[in-house]
């Protein structure tokens, strides 16, 4: 069921034209395949299934698909959080797994993954930037979370 705040949200999602299937808000985990990615980062014990996403993007052959896009977005997330400057909402599953991991998030892989957040914001060659695009009033809320995501990962 949804709440009275997700409904008007999903009706402008549908009726806009941005046909972003499994996607409900602007978040970082607010899609399916955001999600699904996160039950790949559970069964991780290091930073190769994190590398592995922001490298999906980066080895996209002239177009970002946004699947993939939206899982390179949750895997920074993930790093912005093992850095200490976590989202203000995580779901429970990426939190309890950081907490649980003291991993390094050194300046190579943080470095990746802004410019991966970079090229994810780029409306020629992002479906996922062309989606929200098409949904002018939530677009510059889901730019604003990328451009705050990249500040914490400085």
């Amino acid at each position: 069921m949804f709440s009275r705040a997700v409904l008007p949200l999903a009706s402008l999602l549908v009726f806009s034209g941005a046909a972003f299937a499994g996607g409900w808000d602007t978040g970082p985990f607010d899609n399916d395949d955001a999600l699904d990615w996160v039950w790949e980062l559970a069964e991780s014990d290091d930073l190769s299934v994190i590398d592995a996403a922001l490298d999906g993007v980066i080895e996209s052959p002239g177009y970002i698909e946004a699947p993939t896009a939206s899982m390179a977005i949750a895997a920074a997330e993930v790093l912005a959080a093992l850095a200490g400057r976590p989202a203000d909402a995580l779901p429970d599953e990426v939190s309890s797994w950081v907490d649980s991991h003291d991993l390094d998030v050194n300046a190579d892989i943080a470095a990746k993954a802004r410019k991966v957040i970079r090229l994810i914001m780029d409306n020629e060659t992002s479906e996922l930037a062309q989606l929200w695009g098409d949904a002018p009033p939530l677009a510059s809320a889901w730019r604003a979370g990328l451009d705050n995501l990249a500040k914490r990962l400085e």
